[in-house]
């Protein structure tokens, strides 16, 4: 009896070895070497072909790019937590099922965003810039880089789910009071635990708090939610950090209320327009006011295998003719 012709899984970007390996072992797997970024007209020839595509969160899957895919494309198993690159409506409207890899970056991305909470106020980056920039250091002095506190400063994040919880857990041995705005409370015995204070209106708890966690998804609910408006309220010795998606940030207003001296300074791993950095947040970090990260939130080698585990389990669920267990909804956004 002949073997099942095994499945076309397209993958757009290199993924670790031990993951590429298992794929090509289950499954007809079509690899990108390369690590070179997919256009619009390659995704396009992909999904015209392909059973499964495995984009990950730089891959733009919109409604041009779908409207062309074959008829044995039926599911987009995503290599990454967020999906707002993939327009989720349209897929599913042309029967195609959206996975992601929830639940396994959240340690990861939570010691990042603690990373930036210290590194920002106590001019970590700065610091370091001493000894390896042309100037020698002349030794300690009493006045010299005085940075902030953090203890008993209020930390105000933006989206208690897996991740603000974790970055709440941190950041109450750190001795930061925690403040936080979601769609809905937490449970009392989460809120208990992490000593949460719990903010219906965003605007009152960002008048508040001494900085500011971005832990939300980009949907688009969320786009520009801290806005010029809103980052008018921040005190200005208050500080912004983002290790979410930067379109939650109007990313011009921060830029210039940082160069104006109305806020802090501010920790960024991600940025509105990615790859694109703009020029002026380069020239405030070279100023010592932000501190830049490409994106490296969720870098880590555990986490990698993880996400490609879990995108194996979403295509092997999926076409043994199961639910996967990492389905997106339109409604889940």
């Amino acid at each position: 009896m002949p073997a099942r012709k095994k499945p076309l899984v397209i993958v757009t970007r290199k993924l670790p070895d031990t993951v590429e390996t298992r794929m090509r072992e289950l499954f007809d797997a079509r690899l990108n070497l390369e690590d070179k970024p997919m256009s619009q007209a390659e995704l396009a020839e992909a999904v015209k072909v392909a059973d499964v595509l495995v984009p990950t969160v730089t891959d733009r899957i919109d409604a041009s790019v779908l409207s062309q895919s074959g008829d044995n494309l039926k599911l987009i198993a995503n290599f990454g937590n967020g999906v707002d690159n993939i327009d989720v409506a349209t897929a599913l409207s042309r029967g195609i099922t959206v996975t992601n890899t929830p639940g396994v970056l959240t340690e990861d991305t939570a010691d990042m965003t603690m990373a930036l909470i210290l590194s920002v106020p106590r001019r970590l980056a700065e610091g370091s810039q001493v000894l390896t920039g042309d100037n020698e250091w002349t030794g300690w002095s009493p006045t010299w880089m005085l940075g902030k506190r953090i203890w008993g400063k209020r930390l105000g994040i933006i989206g208690m789910g897996r991740i603000g919880q974790a970055v709440a857990r941190r950041a109450r041995a750190f001795g930061l009071q925690i403040h936080y705005h979601n769609r809905r409370k937490v449970a009392a015995r989460i809120e208990e635990e992490i000593g949460a204070t719990y903010w219906e209106s965003l605007d009152q708890m960002l008048a508040r708090v001494d900085i500011v966690s971005i832990n939300c998804p980009h949907t688009p609910a969320t786009y520009h939610l801290l806005s010029a408006r809103r980052l008018k309220l921040l005190r200005p010795e208050t500080y912004v950090v983002n290790t979410a998606r930067g379109e939650v940030i109007d990313e011009n207003a921060l830029i210039r209320m940082i160069g104006a001296g109305e806020i802090a300074g501010a920790g960024l791993d991600v940025f509105e327009h990615e790859p694109a950095v703009n020029p002026r947040l380069a020239k405030l970090a070279r100023e010592g006011k932000v501190v830049l990260l490409p994106h490296m939130g969720s870098a880590t080698v555990e986490g990698r295998i993880d996400m490609g585990e879990k995108v194996i389990i979403n295509i092997k669920t999926f076409l043994d003719g199961h639910k996967p267990p990492d389905r997106v909804l339109p409604a889940m956004l």
